[in-house]
């Protein structure tokens, strides 16, 4: 999966080791995804991540089937959906019946915001104002005395956050028994999140990139600097983007259902540490640029989040 340098594999907090690449599942169609999935594991990967949310579960979970690789080789990641955090027992169970095994290899809570279902949707409920149906006195220390009791089950092998900021970790930080294993969070050259990596590094907690490859929204890999920086080392912008996450030892997530990108996404350069700190520097030379900021109406603590009230 990479050239001589650039390692395969971290080791989580547990002592498991978890590949330094996965294939990521959001906002791959149903159709698509079980396809991507089989491919992807017959051509090497042994790391998925997928979500209740994202709506295909039970697709990942075919995927994994087709692929014929054995369950046990491969680390499969999901998360905890905004509305089961009450009773993330049920929320896990839906996924493993969903994904076809028994147990995870990672559990994250999906973000820091209690959603309440309603009659307006089950997993994504609004106000009668439109608003998002957020449980704003919902004590997140809970949700994760749940998530401790899923992990002693053996159910699931680790369990960790997703989109958690330095305010909200401290936070949970007072009550948890248990570290996380893992941060998952969109991290890109225009979103570097330095400080929340020392953070994170310092308690022993992995971080994760998702949406490496930025978005419509983000074109990072047109970027002049980085396009610069592929042309250097004779491959392309994608595996300059993916390299750079696992040269900083930080877990990368490309997303593809494309056969060709699935098997370019794999490879990984060694980068000299003159690239690495000029992708390192890029946000703070007016690139800064965040993709994902759904509106639940809520400040996730991050420096660049919008405020409350939006």
């Amino acid at each position: 999966m990479s050239s001589s340098s650039a390692p395969t594999h971290f080791t989580l907090n547990t002592g498991a080791q978890i590949p330094a690449v996965g294939l990521g599942t959001w906002k791959s169609e149903p159709g698509e995804v079980t396809k991507a999935v089989a491919y992807a594991l017959k051509d090497g990967y042994r790391h998925i991540d997928a979500a209740l949310i994202y709506g295909n579960e039970n697709e990942v979970g075919q995927g994994i089937k087709d692929s014929g690789v054995p369950r046990e080789e491969i680390f499969i990641t999901s998360k905890l959906w905004n509305t089961h955090q009450p009773n993330v027992a049920e929320g896990l169970q839906k996924t493993l019946d969903a994904l076809g095994t028994d147990y995870l290899d990672l559990y994250l809570i999906h973000w820091p915001v209690r959603l309440v279902p309603n009659e307006s949707h089950d997993l994504l409920p609004v106000n009668p104002d439109g608003s998002r149906s957020v449980d704003r006195l919902w004590d997140q220390s809970e949700t994760w005395r749940q998530m401790e009791e899923v992990y002693k089950s053996g159910k699931v092998k680790a369990i960790g956050v997703a989109n958690w900021s330095i305010p909200y970790l401290e936070e949970l930080k007072k009550t948890w028994t248990v570290v996380p294993a893992v941060n998952q969070v969109e991290l890109h050259p225009f979103l570097p999140q330095h400080a929340l990596k020392k953070y994170c590094e310092d308690l022993g907690i992995l971080l994760e990139a998702y949406s490496p490859l930025g978005s419509t929204g983000a074109p990072i890999m047109s970027d002049s600097e980085i396009v610069e920086i592929a042309n250097k080392n004779n491959v392309s912008p994608a595996t300059i983007l993916i390299s750079y996450h696992v040269n900083k030892g930080t877990v990368v997530l490309p997303k593809s259902v494309s056969e060709k990108r699935i098997t370019d996404n794999r490879k990984v350069i060694k980068l000299s540490e003159e690239d690495i700190a000029k992708l390192d520097a890029l946000a703070a030379n007016g690139k800064a640029k965040r993709i994902n900021t759904p509106l639940w109406g809520w400040d996730l603590g991050f420096d660049d989040w919008y405020s409350p009230k939006k």
